[in-house]
Parts: structure tokens; C-alpha cells; sequence
């Protein structure tokens, strides 16, 4: 078990015995034997069970049920018992007090088989529909309808309420369809992959068992956990589960506590819960540890000989105050021609972290570092993210390099790439190179404005060839010692920042092009940093919804459209609606992604782009150090089918980490505002249902809803093309951007909810 995550979602709500919420036909499990539930010991007969079992069938006529069914609904996991009971059921069967309707499931005599299901297919079918059956993900609603997604498909397939088998959102699941008169109605067949080992749960007892109510509102089921799995877990408090059995949806899922993570509320049980809601570890496996100890912790002096030596050559690094690993540096050396060297100095990762060990494996699995509201879950050991691999000042260090001889233009005139060996003469946070920058005062002050002159070169060429510059604000909290959120901090981009993206930029551009070959110098075969063009239904809503503010769109194919996007954002910049529009734009974009398929990356204005600067934190940079060092030996072209999956996977890892973050972030920003209830503030609308208004408030960037129904007694129709609501009566409209005056009446930790109340 690992990690520290934060968890909202529903309430622990008390349930009425033998009728728990939310799950249809969830029940207590009948009456079973204590040394079977409580003990767990093997009894030597099955006899002591029939009258519990025929209880069973009494109580559900006409459902056809197998041994697993039935020891479900008792409460028994134990597959010894299971067996136990289907020799029982058989012998009930022989003496006509049941009947056997196939593959071991039986019923009461005379009961029908109203429950058999009969269009249901076997597994492995399509149902006769005639259709293959598919794989991808699914989500299900709170109403218990699902849609999964099928790679490569643009529309997800709606599974019906009741068709969604025994899987939770974000499982991997296998899809066939069945006949019901002239139509094939898809369901799901079987979950190929769950998306998580632990499931966080709130544990409501009832009598000798309880169920266990998932704090993530994305979970549909309710767990039930027999005695013998509550491990004496307290009540009222966040567990960690593991799922034992789920042996049909009719059924509650079976579980078994495996940690307890500590009350609702308590900052170390919250940040726990959140990294195992996104299915996040937060420890390493004890070998990956003692993997990571064996590594030799001085330089090899044979290794130095064959690096390119940079140690005296002047370098520094310029990162967040708070960073305790420093993957990338810069070093700036004056040419005799008049020209300046610039080296971009990334920790030589792929040295220490070898295909085939345990390091890399868990690297792997991993895939990215996951950054909380007080903490980082990094991708490698400390031994090698703060230490080794840390380009950290007054220590020699192994580096991959990009090395650009630039122009005065800044125009790159010559580059090479390679292992280099190098010494950080100075640590900067951005404020101190922002001082720098802004005073050219202090130490190597000279070096920073010179490379920033540079940099600011690179950058407007980037825009005038059409990059889009979505420059974000982020939020971050002052915590107290116990982790309580005691001041909002909005962070946002400085000239220090852009001067390391720029030449972050500059590195992955030219690596990216390197392996490409676009010359036909080189085989392709390698990982890109991707991003497609937008929907054009899309685009056109966003077209409409910038008029309402005076701004006109050209209308232009999507793949053209990046221009359009970046001077829009720059007609608003300063403006009181530029984060809206900002807001808007991004949702209209797809999401970056890594892959083999080099579509190049549409938001930068890239042709050719890769991530090849952040290794100790990103596996996909790794994969990017291996394939050029692999080229760079004059290696053959790679097979892009041994990259894919880490792809696709890094991709997904990618987005549950921004997930997690999103969800601390939440979680702070609702506890931070449960001390200001009853509190007026001012705010923006930034999100608009059929049911509720979503306003950020200006001050905090924290985000809270207003029920529909508090607004006016007016009734409101959604307009989806403009983005507003219009009231049917009054002609009311509510719009994206509008400026609204709230109060503060309800902060929910669980749901990581703020409920405002309406002003005007």
C-alpha cells in the first residue's frame, strides 16, 4: 500500500438494515455460519448451510443463481465454501426441492426462469448481432448508464442502465451486443482490466457486516464487506479496500479492508485517500528501494573520458523555490566568431535506470510524478530524483545535452546532441532570476539577461508562426502544521519562467526534428509530444460564443485555425473577459498526447515536437533519451509497436495524475472556504448546466455552484450554442464571464463541494 491522495465523494450516510442507498438491489446477506463468515475456517460439510441457501432462493423466485451467486449474497467469499455449496444445491436438486437450469444455476421448482436473461450471449460472442466485440474504457453515471470509449473511435458507445456488468468507471472493458427484437443493444461482456487495486470507502456497520460507501461519486456500487474482512476496522472512518469478489451485478461487490487510512477531514488521511482513488501509488516496493541503494553514488572516471566535459563552462539552473529535484540547467559560453553556445543540460537518467531492472519497471508502471497541494509522488526513487540525478549546485553530475550555437537573432546556427558531464555553479529560484532580469543586479546577472534576450526572440517567432499562448494562473495554498489551508496563493507566469519554457521548447524542437530525419538523414521511429487540430464543432461554438463580446472569428479549416485562436487570445489580453475567453479556447483544443504517429503538436505551431527535458519525472523523456543515444550510435530504425503501449499508457498515467492534483486542489480550496461561510464575495461564471451555475470566485480562483431553482423564480432554458441560460419569462440571461456577487453557504470535504447562494 502507498501513497498520500485525497478523497471526496459520497457521504457515509446511514442505511436502513437490508436496504442500503443508491444501489438498487443491494441487501444484508443472509443469516451464514459464524466460524465461515467470522473465522474463516473450513467446515467439513456442506449440510449446515441448506436451510440459509433454500432461504435464498425463497427469498429471490424465479432467479436462476450458481454457488459464487448465492455464497455472494450470503456474505461468503471463501471458494472452498462455494464449492461446498454447489454439491449442496445438486443434492437439493436431486431430491426435487431445486432445479438445475444449466451451467450450475439453479431455482426453485415451478419458479419460472423469469430471471434467466436469455438475451444475454455466452462470453466470447457478439450476441448474433454479427458485430466484433471491442475493448476500451468505460464511465458510468450515477444512474448507472455507461459509455466507453473505443480507441480510435470519436463516439462512445452508450451502454445501457443494467448492461454495464460488473464494472466501475475507468475500467477496461469488453463490449458485445445482443438481439432484443430488431435492435442490437450493446453491454458489457466482461471487465478485461480493473483501473484500481484499492477502492477508498466509508465503513457503515450493520450488525456483523457493513457495507463500505466509495468516497469517489464516480463509483455507482456500494461495497459489502463480510466480518471476517473488516479486519476491526473502526466506523465512521476512510478505509482502503481491495475488491474479493463480484460475482454478478445483481450482487454487491465484495471487499476486503486492507489499511486503514484515518477520519474524514484529517489532512493525512484525505491527500492518502485522493492517490488511491486515482488508482496512485505512494511508497515504493521495498526492492525498487534496495535497487536504487546499490547504485554506485561517485562519478566513474572512465565514464567522465567519454562525455563531452562542460564542468567549466558557466551553468545554472532556475527552478520553483520549493523543488527538491533539478532535472534541467542552462550554461552560456561566448564564441570567438561572435556567436553564444547555449547548452540545455537535462539529468542523464537513462545512466542509472537500465531496461530489465526493478527500477524500471516500477518507472514504467508509473509514468509520471504526481504533484499534490503539499507534496510530490515522484516517478523514481529519492536516491535518484533529489540526489543522483538532481543537477544540484557545486556537484559534478552526468547530463544528456542539447548544445545550440546561436546567432545574434537567436537563430540556431549549429547543435549537437550528447552525454556530457557538468557542474551547476548556481542554484536560482525564479524569483532570483526574476530580480536579475529586472534589475541586472546580483551574480551572473549579466548571463541570465543575455539568455533572456534570446529567449524573448525565440518566443515571438514561436507566436508569429501561430503558437497559442495559453498562459494560465495556478493555485496554491499555505498550509499550517496540520495541513490546513491558511492562504490562497495564485501563481503566475514571470519573464524568469518563460526563459526556461523557451529553451525547454527549443531542446525538445530540435530533438524531435533529429530523429524525425526530416531531411531523410535518419529512420523515424520514435515518441512525439502530439497534439491535433481542434473539432471544427468546436471551433464554430467558440466562434459564436467570443461574438458575444465583439469578437470576430474568421471561419477556417481546424487544422488553420491556430492563428485565428492566438490573435483572439491577443485582442483580450488584459481585458476583464480574456480568462473566459482563455477557458473557452482551451476547451475547444484536443488534449496533447504522447505517440509514435508524429501529427506534429497544433497548439505550439510545431511540426516536430518530443518531451525530452524532464526524465526524472516524465518516462516518456526517458524512452526519448534511449531512442536518440540509439540513433546517435547509428542504430537501425526502431519498431514503434515496442513504443506504442508505453504511449498510450504514459498518456493515460499522464491525465489520472492531473486528475489527482485537480482533486487536492479542490479539496484545500473547499476547506479553506468552510471557514468563510456566510461570506459575500464577487465571482465569474465560468461553467453553465441545465441545473446549475458554476462561478470562480475572484479573490481565490475557488470554485462553487448556485442551484438553478435559487436564481429567480423564473424557470431557465439552456442555450447551448451562445453558453447561457435565458429565463423563459423574464428574458434573464446568465452568460459565460458575467460578473456575479455570491454568498458562501455550504462546504462539503466529501463531495469537494461549495454550494453558493445567488446574489446578483
Amino acid at each position: 500500500m502507498a501513497g498520500k491522495r485525497k478523497a471526496g465523494g459520497k457521504k457515509g450516510v446511514k442505511r436502513k438494515e437490508g436496504k442500503p442507498a443508491g444501489s438498487g438491489s443491494r441487501r444484508r446477506p443472509l443469516r451464514a455460519d459464524a466460524a465461515a463468515v467470522g473465522g474463516g475456517q473450513r467446515l467439513s460439510g456442506a449440510s449446515r448451510y441448506t436451510s440459509d441457501v433454500m432461504e435464498v432462493f425463497r427469498k429471490l423466485p424465479g432467479r436462476p443463481m450458481n454457488a459464487r451467486q448465492v455464497a455472494s449474497t450470503m456474505g461468503i467469499a471463501d471458494k472452498d465454501i462455494q464449492e461446498m455449496l454447489h454439491v449442496l444445491m445438486r443434492d437439493q436438486a436431486s431430491k426435487g426441492k431445486l432445479k438445475e437450469v444449466g451451467r450450475g444455476r439453479f431455482l426453485l421448482p415451478d419458479s419460472g426462469e423469469r430471471g434467466a436473461r436469455k438475451d444475454r450471449p455466452g462470453k466470447g460472442t457478439s450476441g448474433g448481432s454479427g458485430k466484433a466485440l471491442l475493448q476500451g474504457t468505460i464511465q458510468i453515471s450515477a444512474y448507472g448508464k455507461g459509455y466507453v470509449s473505443i480507441p480510435g473511435e470519436t463516439e462512445d458507445i452508450a451502454i445501457p442502465k443494467g448492461h454495464t456488468g460488473t464494472a466501475f468507471w475507468g475500467d477496461t472493458v469488453e463490449v458485445g451486443w445482443m438481439r432484443r427484437g430488431r435492435k442490437e443493444v450493446p453491454y458489457v461482456t466482461e471487465v478485461v482490466k480493473r483501473a484500481r487495486e484499492f477502492y477508498v470507502v466509508m465503513i457503515d456497520p450493520v450488525k456483523d457486516y457493513a457495507f463500505g460507501i466509495p468516497t469517489d461519486k464516480r463509483l455507482h456500487r456500494d461495497f459489502l464487506i463480510p466480518a471476517r474482512h473488516l479486519h476491526e476496522a473502526p466506523q465512521d472512518v476512510k478505509v482502503a479496500v481491495r475488491l474479493v469478489d463480484w460475482a454478478s451485478p445483481d450482487d454487491p461487490p465484495i471487499a476486503e479492508v486492507v489499511e486503514v487510512l484515518g477520519a474524514p477531514g484529517v489532512h493525512e488521511a484525505e491527500m492518502h485517500a485522493i492517490l488511491l482513488e486515482y488508482g496512485l501509488p505512494y511508497h515504493f516496493p521495498e526492492d525498487v528501494e534496495a535497487e536504487a541503494e546499490q547504485i554506485p553514488k561517485a562519478l566513474d572516471p572512465t565514464e567522465i573520458k567519454k562525455r563531452r566535459d562542460f564542468r567549466k563552462v558557466t551553468t545554472f539552473t532556475i527552478d520553483p523555490e520549493d523543488a527538491k529535484d533539478f532535472d534541467d540547467a542552462l550554461s552560456i559560453k561566448d564564441l570567438k566568431n561572435g556567436n553564444v553556445e547555449v547548452g540545455v543540460h537535462i539529468a542523464d537518467v537513462t545512466h542509472y535506470v537500465r531496461p530489465g531492472g526493478r527500477i524500471e519497471e516500477e518507472a514504467v508502471e508509473r509514468a509520471t510524478s504526481v504533484y499534490l497541494v503539499d507534496r510530490t509522488i515522484p516517478m523514481l526513487p529519492e536516491v535518484l530524483s533529489n540526489n543522483l540525478c538532481s543537477l544540484r549546485p557545486n556537484e559534478d553530475r552526468y547530463a544528456f545535452s542539447a548544445v545550440f550555437e546561436l546567432d545574434k537573432e537567436g537563430m540556431v546556427v549549429k547543435e549537437w546532441f550528447g552525454r556530457t558531464v557538468i557542474h551547476s555553479d548556481r542554484r536560482f529560484t525564479y524569483a532570483e532570476a526574476q530580480e536579475r532580469l529586472e534589475t541586472g543586479k546580483g551574480d551572473l546577472a549579466d548571463e541570465v539577461r543575455r539568455l533572456d534576450r534570446f529567449a524573448r526572440k525565440m518566443r515571438a517567432r514561436r507566436f508569429k508562426a501561430g503558437g497559442i499562448d495559453f498562459d494560465t494562473e495556478e493555485v496554491r495554498f499555505r498550509l499550517d502544521a496540520d495541513g490546513k489551508p491558511i492562504e490562497v496563493l495564485i501563481k503566475r507566469m514571470m519573464d524568469a519562467n518563460r526563459l526556461i519554457e523557451d529553451y525547454m521548447l527549443l531542446a525538445n524542437v530540435r530533438v524531435a526534428k533529429w530523429i524525425a530525419g526530416c531531411k531523410g538523414q535518419r529512420p523515424p521511429g520514435g515518441v512525439y509530444r502530439i497534439h491535433d487540430s481542434p473539432d471544427p464543432t468546436k471551433l464554430k461554438s467558440l466562434r459564436m460564443f467570443v461574438s458575444q463580446f465583439g469578437y470576430k472569428m474568421p471561419e477556417m479549416e481546424p487544422g488553420k485555425a491556430h492563428r485565428a485562436i492566438s490573435q483572439l487570445l491577443k485582442m483580450a489580453e488584459g481585458k476583464s473577459e480574456e480568462p473566459i475567453i482563455k477557458q473557452m479556447a482551451i476547451r475547444s483544443m484536443a488534449k496533447a498526447e504522447y505517440s509514435t504517429d508524429n501529427i506534429g503538436h497544433y497548439g505550439l505551431a510545431f511540426e516536430h515536437y518530443t518531451h525530452f527535458t524532464s526524465p526524472i519525472r516524465r518516462y516518456p523523456d526517458m524512452m526519448v533519451h534511449r531512442s536518440l543515444q540509439h540513433y546517435l550510435d547509428g542504430g537501425a530504425p526502431i519498431d514503434t509497436s515496442t513504443l506504442d503501449g508505453p504511449c498510450a499508457h504514459s498518456s493515460e498515467r499522464e491525465k489520472r495524475a492531473a486528475e489527482a492534483e485537480r482533486a487536492s486542489i479542490k479539496y484545500k480550496q473547499v476547506e479553506f472556504m468552510g471557514t468563510h461561510l456566510g461570506a459575500e464575495f464577487t465571482g465569474v461564471v465560468n461553467g453553465i448546466s441545465s441545473k446549475a451555475v458554476y462561478i470562480e470566485l475572484s479573490d481565490n480562483k475557488c470554485e462553487g455552484y448556485v442551484d438553478i431553482r435559487g436564481i429567480s423564480t423564473d424557470r431557465f432554458s439552456l442555450d447551448p450554442e451562445r453558453q447561457c441560460l435565458v429565463g423563459l419569462h423574464t428574458g434573464q440571461i446568465i452568460q459565460m464571464g458575467q460578473e456575479v456577487r455570491i454568498q458562501v453557504v455550504r462546504a462539503d470535504l466529501q463531495r469537494r463541494e461549495l454550494e453558493f447562494d445567488w446574489l446578483g
